[in-house]
Parts: C-alpha cells; structure tokens; sequence
C-alpha cells in the first residue's frame, strides 16, 4: 500500500475557502497601500547565504533554511569537518543559497544593488512568504507571508504619521478594532544613559519587551542576570510603571529625561508622530508605551506595534525607523522607515471575530445549470455577457438531474442559479433563481448583471 502523502511539518495547504479569506486580507493591505503611493517589488525566494547571514544574530543565523549547492554538493568539502561535526565551517562549503528569513534584508539588498534605478524617496511594498527553521507549534510556522511597507531615502517624520494612517485605515476596512502602541529607540536610548547603563541598551530592551508575557518582576530578574545593578533597575522602574493617557505619558518621560538630549529627542519626535496622526483623526487608539522595544536592535527611531482589542494574540503588525539597515551592503546612511502586517495572524483575528463579508468566501456568483447541448449552448452566450459585466460565472458541466446541481451550487454557496430552458430561449432570457430565499425572475442578461451586482 502506498504511503500517505504528507507536507512538512510547520507548513500548511490551504483550500480554496482558506485562499479567498487569505486573498480578502492580502487585497485589502495592497489597495491601502497603492492608495498611499507604495509601488509593489518582489525578491526571489532564495538569496545567497552571503546576503542573509550575520543580519539576525546568531540565533537568527541558526533558524535560516541553507539550500544544498546543485550536483555533487559534497565535493570540495573537508571531510574532516564532517567527521568532527563541525557544521559552522562545513556549511559554506556546500550551501551558498538559503531561503530568505524576512523582507527587510532583501529589501536592503535589493536597494543598494538596484540604487542607479530608483528615485529618492523610494517607497515599496512586497506581500510574499518567507521561512524560518523554528520549532512548530500553535501559531508558529516554518513558512508563513509578511506584507511589508517601507520608505527609504527620507528623515522626515511625515512618512511615520502616513504608515499609521495605513494601518489605522486597513484595520477599519477589516473591522478589528485595535491599539496602534508607539515608543522613539531614543527615548530608550537615553533611559538607558539615565540609569548609568548606556553599553546595556539591547539587554534593557530585550529584556523590558516582554514585560506584557512576563510581569515586571520577571523582568527584573533578568535585568539582574544581564548584569545591571539594583540601583539602576530601581531608576529604571518608575519609567515602566508611567500610566495615564498619552500626553500624561509624554509629560512624565520629559520630566524623567529632562537633561537627556538624546532622550528628550526622542519624545519630541514621539509628541510629532502622536500628533500628526490625531490632527487627521485616527479611529484605532493611539498609546504610548515606554516599555514597547521589539527586540530589533536596527531600529533608531520611532517604534510601531498593533494589538487586536477582542481577540487574545500577540503583535499583528510592527515596525520602525532604522537609519542604517543598508550599511552591510556598502551604502551607509540611508533611512527608512517601515511596517509589516501579520496576514497569518490576522487571518486568525478575522475567523475568530467572524468578520468576512459574505463576498470573500465565495468566487461564484451565478451557475448556470445544464439541460442538453443545445440549452448550454445558450446559457454560455449569455454567460459570456454576464462576465463581461464584471458578474462570476460556471456552468455545470453535465447533464444530471436538477437536485444534484442545485445540491452543487449549495455546496459551494453560490447564490444564485441560472436557468436557460426552451421558453427562455425563445424569449432571449434567463430565469434568476435566489438560492438565499427560493425567489425566481425572468430576466435579460443586463437585468440579471444589475440584480446580481446589487445583491
């Protein structure tokens, strides 16, 4: 008996429901971002090691998938690299390729190789899968789609008061109502100079982002094990525990940093950021959150994470300023700032809240049924009409018996079905029949365009 086919683990297929949900999603982000004159770019799947390697750390490193070289991919490798597993050095010898990690770093080489042809401030967006090593698990996979959004080329403040409003609007075209949550790595920055611990900068913001997970007591206790004192986590402590609304938040951090010119930059950016995007009216809530960090250490400026507000989930968009990520490809000092929606998890946020519009989930508009050749002949004619009209179409296939091609457009929740018999090709027309209600109309293709189009 043959063995049952099967996908690696950390990998999905997804049928033609699933695809329309995830099209309805990956529809609605491309048009918000068209509207705001992003140009669409893609990167191919594969990228030399050289590129990605060393751009994620050495756990990053870790979970990138390498593509073993084409033919003898042994050949050249030291065989006693292989005896003493010594796969760090062994690995360039017989992989040159790997699957890309993210978009940013195609995205960064993509603008340095490509510069001579782009014109400053360049402004792009990619919707496309990326794959990491990691370890399966709920809401965790190996191969999973970002829908990034950045401009590079620009300092101005304008572009991160703009990659707000995008979020703000495709979260309201979604229906989710969520929590934009906002912080400057130079507030961080000088918070960190404040508590004398300026060469633990990257220990205090990995440490502090997770603060939501872990409780502000855990993170102590590892602010502790990284090496900071007692009396510098004692300063530190106030800045994480700032309440209030967002210009109460703003007034504190000026207070705690006044003096600070590096972190007193950062709130005035903040404050210019916030509002700019209230002065447009934003319907998501706009917060500022001190502890916000994301862990990426490029980030230089302004910080962008977006929560659901029904739904119990992680970050389901994230970004930031960055002034240097083309640097490691040899054109330092380009800035950029950019966002990147989660599609996966929002896909899991919209089935939760039920939030599909009918007309996401169903491709079909109108079956024609079948009679014989000569009625198919007919209903394909006025099909033809149909689509032209912007109206999706099929017609059953076979002659069968009329329960089980009503039983097939009902299990495709079509709804409506066409019926082309002798008297309504006679007449040039076409009996409308509602699958939702049972309600029959004999009308001209035109008329039919225009019922089903106002449905």
């Amino acid at each position: 008996m043959a063995q049952k086919p099967s996908i690696p683990k950390g990998t999905r297929d997804f049928g033609h429901e699933e695809m329309a949900r995830r099209n309805y999603i990956f529809d609605t982000i491309r048009s918000v971002f068209r509207l705001y004159g992003f140009n669409q770019i893609e990167t191919p799947a594969m990228e030399n090691l050289s590129t990605l390697m060393g751009k994620y750390g050495e756990e990053g490193d870790k979970l990138l998938f390498k593509i073993l070289n084409s033919g003898d991919w042994l050949r050249g490798a030291d065989r006693t690299m292989i005896d003493s597993g010594d796969y760090v050095h062994l690995t360039p010898k017989v992989s040159e390729k790997g699957l890309r990690y993210d978009l940013t770093v195609p995205f960064a080489r993509f603008v340095v190789q490509h510069r001579d042809e782009l014109t400053m401030p360049f402004k792009r967006f990619q919707i496309q899968p990326v794959w990491r090593a990691d370890r399966p698990q709920k809401g965790r996979y190996r191969e999973f789609y970002q829908c990034d959004a950045d401009v590079v080329g620009s300092d101005s403040l304008i572009n991160e008061i703009e990659l707000l409003q995008i979020i703000d609007e495709v979260f309201a075209r979604l229906g989710i109502r969520i929590t934009i949550k906002l912080n400057n790595r130079k507030v961080l920055a000088g918070i960190a100079e404040m508590i004398g611990a300026p060469d633990k900068l990257t220990d205090i913001t990995v440490a502090i982002d997770k603060i939501d997970k872990i409780g502000l007591d855990k993170v102590k206790e590892e602010l502790t094990e990284r090496g900071l004192t007692d009396d510098a986590i004692a300063r530190l402590e106030p800045v994480l525990a700032i309440g209030g609304d967002t210009k109460t938040r703003l007034n504190a951090l000026k207070e705690i940093l006044a003096g600070n010119e590096t972190g007193l930059l950062g709130v005035a950016e903040l404050q210019t950021v916030i509002n700019g995007a209230e002065n447009l009216g934003m319907r998501a809530e706009v917060e500022l959150d001190s502890s916000l960090a994301r862990g990426l250490n490029y980030y230089t400026g302004t910080i962008i994470e977006v929560k659901a507000r029904d739904v119990e989930i992680g970050s389901i968009t994230g970004g930031g300023r960055y002034d240097n990520l083309t640097g490691v490809f040899g054109m330092p000092g380009l800035s950029g700032v950019g966002i990147s929606f989660g599609a996966d998890r929002i896909y899991d946020v919209l089935n939760q809240l039920d939030l599909y519009p009918a007309e996401a989930t169903s491709s079909t508009e109108v079956m024609f049924a079948n009679f014989g050749d000569q009625e198919a002949s007919a209903a394909m004619a006025m099909m033809k009409t149909m689509r032209e009209g912007g109206i999706a179409c099929e017609i059953y296939p076979d002659v069968a018996k009329m329960k089980k091609q009503m039983t097939y457009a009902n299990a495709k929740s079509i709804p409506y079905v066409a019926l082309v018999g002798e008297e309504e090709m006679k007449q040039g027309k076409l009996t409308l029949k509602s699958m939702a209600n049972g309600e029959q109309t004999l009308v001209t293709p035109q008329e039919a365009i225009r019922m089903v189009a106002g449905h």
